[in-house]
């Protein structure tokens, strides 16, 4: 090989490996693109960065994900799905029971782990009987959307706004509580109305799940010594405790998080502040006039289309201090163009199905378009 072919082979190695990454990671490669552009354009020096991370937020999001990490890693989430899937006797039956999984997952261990959960349990009674795979991977995106409103840790936007509001959890809860309980019915409506009553048969569905139970009863309780020191805006002490404690016990639990989803979310706050500061931006959307719920809420829910919910509700924070407006609009801009929440793209992604864009947009389109309008009224009326 010629020594300048050789020269060339580091090279071309990196930027394979590059691309690999773009391809694996499409957010987190346009948020890197987006801050160099930044700093070449309208530079800040390089040590003001971090100021602009709510790491309150980040703290919060890191010692869920070791939380959710260890529940997930116990088995016992997978033992009890199967456990219940052997009561269930059609095809309609089985839809409704894995949207109320979803949504009920969704609300405490975030939409990415109920997703993580309940796709990969469809795919395995997949291979017991033919089931309608795509439409049940849609109707499971839709669910972890419409679920994980309820609560702070359903999602990291909720996490984000509930964090910079600083109302208790209750609150947070009892506020976006109705949003949520609409929604829901909604997609129960839908999934009776889209999945027929087809007998199912799923006796041979007797592979063993083990469960650790001492993995599962000490992440159950540091979950919920965690929730009451962020609830009390203290993660800082829960994330020490919880990080430093599996890092002795089971060190491979806090190495296996998503990390990349992390810097992910490091990296919006960075760009999205940064973009909301450049004047043209600033007067672009002070012209929007945040300044009444509904405007709030038609931001929220409009702007997610284009640049998915979590983003959207970081930007519109910088203008309008209504978090509950912005809670309902980013929650229901999920829905609509699979952009609108990055839970669609996950779930798509695990199904390994062809042709799903078509289909999910079939059943999110007209559900955001209805839900746009009953999350209005709600928003003006209770």
């Amino acid at each position: 090989m010629p020594p300048a072919e050789r020269a060339l082979r580091p090279a071309h190695a990196v930027l394979r490996a590059t691309w690999r990454l773009v391809i694996k990671e499409p957010v987190l490669a346009i948020l890197a693109l987006a801050l160099i552009l930044l700093q070449i354009f309208h530079a800040r020096p390089w040590t003001s960065l971090p100021a602009l991370v709510d790491w309150q937020t980040v703290l919060t999001l890191t010692g869920l994900l070791i939380l959710t990490k260890a529940v997930e890693s116990s088995g016992f989430l997978m033992w009890a799905a199967h456990r219940v899937v052997h009561h269930i006797h059609t095809e309609r039956a089985l839809a409704c029971l894995l949207v109320g999984l979803a949504a009920a997952l969704s609300t405490l261990l975030t939409n990415d782990v109920a997703l993580f959960v309940v796709v990969p349990l469809a795919l395995s009674l997949h291979k017991l009987t033919p089931l309608p795979m795509k439409r049940l991977v849609v109707f499971v995106a839709l669910a972890v959307n419409a679920g994980s409103i309820l609560t702070p840790l359903g999602n990291p936007q909720n996490l984000f706004l509930w964090q910079t509001s600083g109302v208790s959890f209750g609150h947070f809860v009892w506020a976006l509580a109705p949003l949520c309980a609409v929604l829901m019915v909604m997609l129960y409506l839908l999934t009776i109305a889209s999945f027929r009553a087809t007998p199912l048969d799923l006796s041979r569905d007797v592979e063993p799940h083990p469960v650790e139970r001492p993995l599962m009863g000490i992440a159950s309780f540091l979950f919920v010594a965690f929730v009451l020191l962020a609830d009390a805006h203290r993660p800082g002490i829960g994330l020490a405790g919880v990080a430093l404690g599996f890092l002795i016990w089971r060190p491979s639990i806090v190495l296996k998080i998503d990390w990349l989803l992390l810097l992910i979310f490091v990296l919006m706050f960075i760009v999205l502040r940064s973009v909301a500061a450049l004047p043209h931006v600033h007067e672009t959307v002070s012209a929007w006039q945040l300044a009444t719920p509904l405007r709030t809420y038609v931001a929220g829910a409009v702007l997610s289309q284009g640049i998915s919910n979590v983003p959207a509700a970081i930007m519109l924070a910088e203008f309008s201090s209504d978090w509950r407006a912005l809670a309902f609009g980013v929650s229901v801009g999920g829905f609509g163009i699979a952009i609108g929440s990055l839970a669609n793209l996950i779930a798509m992604r695990l199904s390994n199905e062809r042709g799903m864009l078509t289909l999910f947009h079939l059943y999110s389109v007209p559900f955001w378009l209805v839900s746009g309008m009953l999350g209005a009224w709600l928003l003006l009326h209770f």
